[in-house]
Parts: structure tokens; sequence; C-alpha cells
């Protein structure tokens, strides 16, 4: 593994981070989030035309950047730093690589080039609140969180004319309200041919619903989708699609995104925590001094720096491939499929503690709802809601990697008489 950034990918991280402090202050964020979008589509446009980072990680033939999960996940940690609401994670890491893996060649050449433009958002819906088992970050994708063709849930039926339709409602749909295209996860076959499936329903559709839900992190909106006889399109062929095959090893390419803009705003919580202690004066002197919080300020710092090393293992990982898993210092025993994971639970743990010292060490004002530290204290509350807990992210690659061994058979136990049973 080569762990220097190449010349490209330092030019990435400038000109972001560069773009991002001048036009996504505090003040600018929440502004953002209060628009019916949730973003600022400016900003966007800004993001998809100077950097294409909507296509970032897309092949050049689909009008993408052609670079990897690595330059993608070093985006998103200077997204991160500022926690910029944009629809980057919900386009290019979750409904995107579903339509690039899934799709038929038709469905990549009509979705794909818009996605790296900009000009079309998208979003992956998932009924209830079981994104996470979806995704295959915290348990096994048994499909049992589509509906599993009881009450609930998304179902998917065959008209008689040929076209699917789609009744049900999806909760949590991370920027749902707002994305042009949605990649539906619904049930189907009933229970002789038992299945999750994924259709695509465009924005405006006859009897497609979405209502913004109030959330405790505005700057990552979520929506309420509502399906009431919605005609959809099957993405892909029904014959021979993986989809939860498709969506573990999305999940965990998702995973590693998400624990580098962790990074980014866990570095960036510290960051402004440090400027705050040398100004803020106690007993004549600046707090900063004191050798208790200089204390608890390096533990942060170590804690963020092993979060960022976990995060950039894990993008080197998916991008060189599953032969590359676990061959890593300190990652002997982790496959395919537990890097992300595992880098996930580090930096969420790393931004939780990073946003509580900027609440206590920010005294005062620190604990006023307003202030800009809650913004970081509310993304690591809400991420560990909608991707962990950090508990099961690792008791899930454990699990994976057998690291207590394989799970064992009970031993069959002597009968018991007909009379006690």
């Amino acid at each position: 593994m080569d762990a220097a950034f190449t010349a490209e990918q330092e030019e990435i991280r400038r000109t972001l981070r560069e773009l991002v402090t001048k036009r996504c202050g505090p003040d600018e964020v929440k502004s953002a989030v209060r628009t019916p979008a949730g973003y600022d589509p400016a900003l966007w446009s800004a993001l998809a035309e100077q950097l294409g980072l909507p296509g970032i990680a897309l092949a050049e033939s689909y009008g993408g950047v052609g670079c990897g999960p690595a330059e993608l996940a070093l985006g998103s940690e200077e997204l991160g730093r500022a926690l910029t609401p944009s629809p980057l994670f919900a386009t290019a890491a979750l409904a995107a690589p579903l339509v690039e893996r899934l799709g038929t060649d038709e469905q990549r050449s009509q979705l794909l080039p818009r996605i790296a433009t900009g000009g079309l958002t998208a979003a992956l819906a998932v009924p209830g609140t079981g994104l996470a088992t979806a995704l295959g970050l915290v348990g096994d994708n048994l499909g049992d969180w589509s509906g599993g063709g009881r009450a609930g849930g998304v179902q998917a039926k065959l008209a008689d004319d040929g076209v699917w339709r789609l009744y049900g409602q999806a909760e949590q749909v991370l920027d749902g309200h707002s994305a042009g295209l949605l990649v539906v996860a619904a049930h189907t076959g009933g229970f002789a041919r038992s299945r999750t499936l994924l259709y695509l329903v465009p924005e405006g559709a006859a009897g497609l619903v979405r209502t913004r839900q109030t959330s405790l992190d505005e700057t990552r909106p979520q929506a309420r989708v509502e399906l009431r006889d919605v005609a959809a399109e099957l993405l892909g062929t029904a014959d021979d699609a993986d989809v939860p095959g498709a969506l573990a090893a999305v999940g965990d390419r998702a995973a590693t995104v998400l624990a580098a803009e962790a990074v980014g705003a866990a570095d960036r919580a510290l960051e402004r925590t440090v400027e705050y202690v040398k100004q803020r004066e106690q007993f004549g002197r600046a707090i900063g001094s004191f050798q208790a919080v200089k204390h608890r300020l390096a533990d942060v710092y170590v804690q963020v720096q092993a979060a960022r090393s976990a995060a950039y293992y894990a993008a080197w990982a998916a991008g060189a491939g599953p032969e590359a898993e676990g061959a890593g210092p300190g990652q002997e025993g982790a496959g395919p499929g537990q890097v992300g994971g595992l880098a996930l639970a580090q930096a969420l743990d790393a931004l939780r503690t990073a946003a509580s010292e900027a609440v206590q060490l920010h005294g005062g004002i620190g604990f006023t709802w307003e202030h800009e530290a809650h913004l970081y204290f509310k993304r690591a509350s809400s991420d560990e809601l909608l991707f962990g807990p950090v508990h099961r992210l690792r008791a899930r690659a454990a699990e994976q990697a057998e690291l207590f061994g394989a799970a064992e058979a009970p031993a069959p136990g002597p009968a018991r008489p007909a009379a006690a049973v």
C-alpha cells in the first residue's frame, strides 16, 4: 500500500477546501438547510462543474471523471469539515453505484451521464428504518426489511400491461424529498418466490408523495416516500439480479465515504475547539494552557488521526479490490465487506468524542443550541442512529471475520418424555 497521495488527489483536496471555506461557513450552512431543497443549488452546481464531484467515481464512458473511491472519500472529507449540505452521498455513494452495478446498458447510458454532471440527483429508498441492515453494515441482508410479503414496507406487482406497480412507503430516505430519481427497494414474488428487487421511480410520477421529515441533523435531510400505485421501471433484469449482494458491496464503499466525511467533521470540530481554548481566559490565563485541557484535546487528536488512517486505508482497499482487503497493517483477518464498516465505527467514535469535547470546552456558550458545535454533535448522533450503532458495526465485522470462531450448532439434548412436551 502506498500511503502518499498523488498530485491530482492533493489538488482535489486543495481546490475543494478553498471552495467550501469560501462559500460554506456556519451561517451559510444554516441558511441552506432551511431552503426547500435542503442545500444550496448554486454550490452544488459549482461542485459538479469545477470538480465533477458527483461523477468523480464513475467511469469516463458514462461522463464521469474516472477516479475511484479514494477520490470520492477525499472529497467527502472536505465537505464533512464544513458539514456541507449536499446530495453527494445519496447520489454518488448509494444510488449511482447501484445503477452502475445492476442497470442495463440502456439505463446506465441514460442515467449515469446526467448524474455525473450534477443535473440529476438520486436517492435510495429503503422501507422502514433498515438502511444499515439493507447495506449489510450491521447484520445479514435477508431482505426482510423490504416487507417480506407482509403488510408494511414496499410491495411490487407486475400488472397485466407489463408495467411494475409499487405500493407502500419508505421512511428515512436521505435527500428523498428533492432527488430527481428514486431507487426503491421493494418486495415481490409473494411467499413462493420471495425476493427484493430495485426499481426506478422519477420525480413527479403519478401516485408518488414525498414529505420532508424533521430530523435531528438538518444537514442530512430525510424524507418519507409514499408510493400509491406508482408505475416503476425495474433496475436491471429480474432473472440475474443479486440485489442483496449489490447492496452489501455498495454498503461497504458507502461506509468508507461516511468514515472520511466523519473524520473531516471531527478534525474541524477539534480545530475550532483548539482555537477557542487559546483565546478564552480564566483566572488570568488561556484555558488552553491548563494541563487537564491539553490532555483532553491530545486524546481527541490521537483518536481523530487513528480514524483518519482507518478511513484512508478503507478507501485504498475499496479501490484496490477485494483481494487487497485484509492485507494492511492491523487489518489481519478483515475481509471483503468489513474494512469500510470498521473504519466507519472508528470515525463515528472520533466524531462523537470531538463534538462532545467541543460542546464541553466551549463552556456556557457551547451549551446553547444555536452554537455551531451543536451542528457537529447532531451529525455524530444522527449518523450513528442511521448507520450504526458503533458496537453493531464492530460486531458485524467480527462475525464476518469469524474472529471468535465459527458459530457451532448446539448439541442435541436428551429426548424429553412425551408428557413433558
